[in-house]
């Protein structure tokens, strides 16, 4: 399926200045002379997704581009027969109501891996991109111009690396050689960014004639002069049709945001801007920042289904695959099982009564903007969480149980003798599938510290209600442990009261009034705080994350936690347990190092040393007496790099809500879950 007709766009848009990397190419060989190809690099799957994604900026090694949103995506798509699709109906159901689009697809990322280097399956495939920031200062000479002013080289069939703009007759700077010689060109580094998601080119010629055109040439030449790289903005912008300059540092910090322009409400990954522009203050942003771009997503290990989720699966592939002419076929079985089978939706197993609810089920309408809204209003990332655990508290039947369809294999093991008794239950997940989907993204702060503004969620299509987004696919290994409930219950309501609890919780209002100054008045700072068995577990994950490491043949930055820590509310049990699972995102997924550590002989050495090296840190005492207090407001205590804190890889709450107190009692500290450790 293709995105929406641009007539729905609630962007404005010239359709003129598609991109389309591939037919361009094609247009270049047609003509039989040498062209420039498209491919211009490459990368893995994951840091698609998590890093450089639809929106951010990725660094090449002669320059940088941007991932064009999924409107473009959909010209690759159109060059295959069929688009695959990753099957997580939970997942999609959780999509489509975020996106508030009834049937979003998750689709993988164009690729095809090839058989050998020099094959050629696969190259009509592959994530479009633009030129991003179509600045460029040549390296020799330090002008400073836009794409058009520089040539262009990508000739090398199987060296996208060498691709790069150059100036072709560039005469050096002032006292070296005059002889115009070819040298590349290298991206500005300078951007400008607005709260809401926007991103823009700097506007070099206004900087420096200082929101006026140049007196002495319509079209005047600059140069960037930049001899201190990578100390901040410590270019300076040079004309030298008029000779005025101006230092790039003038744009820093409070008193440069004054000096900056207003927010035009630009999308370059769309190239569209906002219908009536934006008018928010920018702000400086270098291209390498790592505030440019946080990716929002969601992701699920994909858990057997119930009936129900079964059911409202098929009803969904009925009218994927039926559109407009299930009505014409919805009372004629014989007929719509044969039109089903047509389109490998396999029905066999459904007796017409069933056939006929689905059809029904397919059938009815999309929910109204209203209750889509309503439903975004009131959800809460932990539904996504619950199936899993209400399935992995299930005993397996016995050793490698395997569920096909979701791909899982569960297996129970034994606890040793000298395991810590409030661990109950360890599961050995022999095989697992998880899959992440992108939804969007934001600039400057990351989704969960902005308050979930819908307005600060930066779309991936131009198209209002997209029909399908990108996805994942990993395979991997784990261990579940699970914690006994009533010893988690009766320890939390111990910390509730003591006045470490009270110090975290007057912390993190400190920080949600001055993260979230827009939303603070409409949330409850208490709500967006986790409760103290998510710290315990959080804790003991990270400690067990780097025991294991030092045992199960993956680095600690190969495993990370899923976490599942909440008290009892309508419609979900209690929880608390953990995941301590590795994934890759070929066929094979993992090789079972992990999972040997779930052996009880071998478990029971992992948390005893983890629990063990929990009470000691080479930051104490000072890491172990770390408590916050007015006006500091981060969000952590005994915790730091040395100890407990893991890479960003390994960690879903980027190394917040971390304490060792709560695991194993510190010196003049007894609420620790775990009590002392000798």
């Amino acid at each position: 399926m293709t995105a929406g007709p641009l007539a729905e766009s609630r962007f404005s848009y010239d359709a003129t200045n598609a991109v389309d990397p591939l037919g361009d190419a094609e247009k270049e060989a047609s003509k039989g002379t040498k062209y420039n190809r498209a491919k211009v690099g490459s990368g893995r799957p994951s840091s698609l997704l998590y890093t450089y994604g639809p929106g951010s900026v990725m660094d090449l090694p002669q320059f940088t581009i941007m991932p064009c949103g999924l409107d473009e995506w959909d010209r690759i798509w159109r060059r295959r027969d069929s688009v695959p699709e990753i099957h997580a109906p939970r997942l999609r159901d959780a999509v489509r109501k975020l996106l508030r689009s009834r049937d979003v697809q998750l689709r993988p990322f164009p690729r095809r891996s090839k058989k050998i280097s020099i094959s050629t399956e696969g190259d009509d495939l592959g994530v479009p991109a633009r030129v991003f920031p179509q600045w460029l200062r040549c390296s020799g000479c330090d002008m400073l111009g836009s794409l058009a002013q520089f040539g262009y080289t990508n000739t090398h069939p199987y060296r996208p690396d060498l691709a790069c703009f150059e100036h072709v007759r560039c005469t050096g700077r002032k006292g070296g050689s005059r002889k115009a010689i070819r040298r590349p060109a290298v991206p500005a580094r300078y951007l400008l960014a607005c709260v809401k998601g926007h991103l823009d080119e700097f506007p070099y010629d206004l900087w420096v004639h200082r929101g006026t055109r140049c007196t002495e040439a319509e079209f005047p030449t600059l140069k960037m002069i930049d001899r201190t790289a990578g100390k901040g903005a410590s270019a300076v912008i040079q004309c030298e049709s008029c000779g005025q300059r101006r230092g790039m540092n003038e744009a820093q910090g409070e008193a440069g945001r004054s000096k900056l322009p207003k927010c035009r409400g630009r999308h370059p990954h769309l190239d569209a801007f906002e219908p009536g522009g934006c008018g928010n203050d920018t702000r400086l942003m270098l291209i390498g920042a790592s505030n440019l771009w946080f990716p929002a997503t969601q992701s699920v290990i994909v858990m057997p289904e119930s009936p129900e989720e079964k059911a409202s699966d098929i009803a969904y592939r009925i009218r994927i695959a039926l559109g407009e002419k299930l009505e014409q076929y919805q009372n004629d079985l014989a007929k719509l099982r044969g039109f089903l089978a047509a389109k490998d939706v396999d029905v066999d197993a459904l007796s017409d009564a069933e056939l006929a609810a689905a059809v029904a089920e397919a059938q009815q309408p999309d929910a109204s903007p209203e209750q889509y809204e309503q439903w975004v209003r009131d959800w809460d990332p932990v539904d996504l969480l619950v199936p899993e655990w209400r399935y992995l508290q299930r005993d397996p039947l016995g050793d490698h149980q395997e569920d096909e369809a979701s791909g899982l294999v569960l297996s129970r093991r034994d606890l040793g003798a000298e395991l810590p008794k409030p661990i109950t239950r360890v599961l050995a997940v022999e095989a697992l599938r998880k899959v992440n989907a992108l939804i969007g993204f934001t600039r400057i702060d990351d989704m969960d510290r902005v308050g979930d503004l819908k307005s600060r969620l930066v779309p991936l299509s131009r198209n209002p209600r997209p029909q399908w987004t990108v996805a994942t696919e990993d395979r991997g290994e784990g261990i579940f442990l699970q914690l006994d409930e009533d010893a988690v219950t009766a320890w939390e309501s111990r910390v509730q009261e003591h006045p470490l609890w009270a110090a975290h919780r007057a912390a993190h209002k400190r920080n949600f009034m001055r993260r979230f100054s827009e939303t603070a008045e409409d949330a409850d700072p208490d709500t967006r705080l986790r409760p103290p068995r998510y710290w315990l577990i959080h804790t003991l994950a990270h400690v067990l994350i780097r025991e294991l490491a030092l045992t199960c043949g993956y680095n600690a930055a190969s495993l990370s936690e899923r976490l599942y820590g909440w008290r009892e509310a309508e419609g979900r049990p209690a929880s608390a347990g953990l995941l301590i699972c590795t994934t890759a995102s070929d066929s094979d997924g993992t090789l079972g190092g992990l999972v040997q550590q779930s052996d009880p002989d071998r478990l029971e050495r992992v948390v005893t040393f983890a629990l063990r090296r929990a009470t000691r840190c080479p930051s104490d005492p000072i890491c172990a007496m770390r408590t916050p207090q007015d006006p500091e407001d981060f969000l952590h205590g005994a915790a730091c790099h040395c100890c407990v804190m893991a890479s960003e890889t390994s960690c879903e709450r980027a190394n917040r809500f971390l304490d060792r107190r709560f695991l194993v009692d510190l010196p003049g500290s007894d609420v620790g879950f775990f009590g002392r450790i000798d």
